[in-house]
């Protein structure tokens, strides 16, 4: 029997459910606290895998590329960034029927829907998918699900999104308690950029400098002071965020003594997957409430984010919340003597 016929004959063998699963949201962060769900449903799955669904916002076709639970992933176009100044092809009522149109022909067998929203398993059942699974918070979606368990939404003071993803995956029995979201990163994308950063001084931390909403920002001074001090001990520090940050970064480096700049760089300009591979090799992240900050404690790295008033983020012990009435009110002092301790020590040896 040659290679191709018991890969057939495996093939044949496997019984578990050809699988898509459906991420609703938009933001990379909320793409990596499902992650850990898809690898559960993937080892129920045909082939030990899952086809995901996933907005182009997540970069999920990036940041999935490594993880091979995944055969593949499907854009759902539906909010596209502000940016772009265009229409998702899958917004709106017709987006959804036109999406489970393009559903259709693959033939899934099961969906695994992480979301509460009706209109995605209308979508689904017009895709004629026959086992459709979702959290069922509203007896529309139940009215679209083939069976439960359901869920009812969270209420407390974390952020919603992995606490639900947590308890839906739990309730339908993929894991038997919650999971600490990590990420498992493409073979060779860490060594492909390490030569950028081999000259900056050790420790060394990632700036998420980037926000989604001008409420999420630190600003210019906060990180510059901090950036300052931070290079004042020996550190070095590594301004991350995308095009659309480059002012940004530039007064930041603004705010450094000159004679310090050399310990400061900036990138703006890499990919996404860059971006990460990049958080692989600092030793801490400090940043915004963004995806980034999420993305460094997944990649196992110590993350300080500066939270504000804003909704809980307690779902892995590598993150640090800074937790105040307002961003301005933390300030860069505070945030030096909340870095890890193993950190501070390197920096007080110096």
């Amino acid at each position: 029997m040659t290679a191709s016929d018991r890969s057939a004959v495996s093939s044949t063998a496997d019984t578990r459910p050809r699988t898509v699963v459906l991420h609703q949201f938009v933001g990379i962060g909320d793409l990596v606290w499902h992650v850990p769900y898809f690898r559960a449903v993937a080892q129920q799955s045909h082939g030990g895998q899952v086809a995901v669904i996933a907005s182009p916002t997540t970069f999920a076709r990036d940041l999935l590329s490594g993880e091979a639970c995944v055969s593949e992933v499907i854009d759902f176009d539906r909010r596209p960034r502000k940016a772009e100044r265009r229409t998702g092809r899958h917004a709106g009522l017709a987006g959804i029927f036109r999406m489970g149109s393009e559903l259709r022909p693959r033939r899934f067998e099961r969906i695994v829907i992480f979301s509460d929203h009706a209109n995605r398993g209308l979508m689904a059942w017009w895709a004629g998918i026959p086992e459709r699974l979702g959290y069922g918070c509203s007896a529309l979606q139940r009215a679209f699900l083939t069976r439960g368990p359901t869920i009812q939404p969270y209420q407390g003071p974390s952020v919603s999104v992995y606490k639900n993803a947590s308890a839906f995956a739990v309730a339908q029995g993929f894991v038997a308690a919650p999971v600490v979201p990590k990420l498992t990163l493409p073979a060779g994308a860490v060594e492909s950029i390490a030569s950028r950063w081999a000259d900056l001084p050790r420790p060394l931390f990632a700036f998420s400098i980037g926000s989604s909403e001008p409420f999420k920002q630190w600003g210019a001074v906060n990180f510059g002071q901090l950036a300052d001090e931070l290079a004042r001990r020996g550190a070095g520090v590594i301004l991350l965020g995308g095009p659309g940050e480059a002012a940004l970064a530039q007064a930041i480096v603004q705010q450094v003594d000159v004679c310090r700049r050399a310990a400061v760089r900036i990138a703006v300009d890499n990919t996404v997957l860059q971006s990460a591979a990049t958080l692989a090799q600092v030793d801490a992240c400090i940043g915004n409430d963004t995806g980034m900050t999420n993305l460094a404690a997944a990649l196992d790295r110590p993350s300080l984010v500066l939270l504000g008033p804003r909704p809980l983020l307690d779902h892995d012990p590598l993150m640090q919340l800074l937790i105040a009435p307002s961003l301005s009110a933390i300030t860069p002092a505070e945030v030096m003597q909340r870095l890890p301790v193993h950190l501070l020590a390197k920096l007080a040896q110096r």
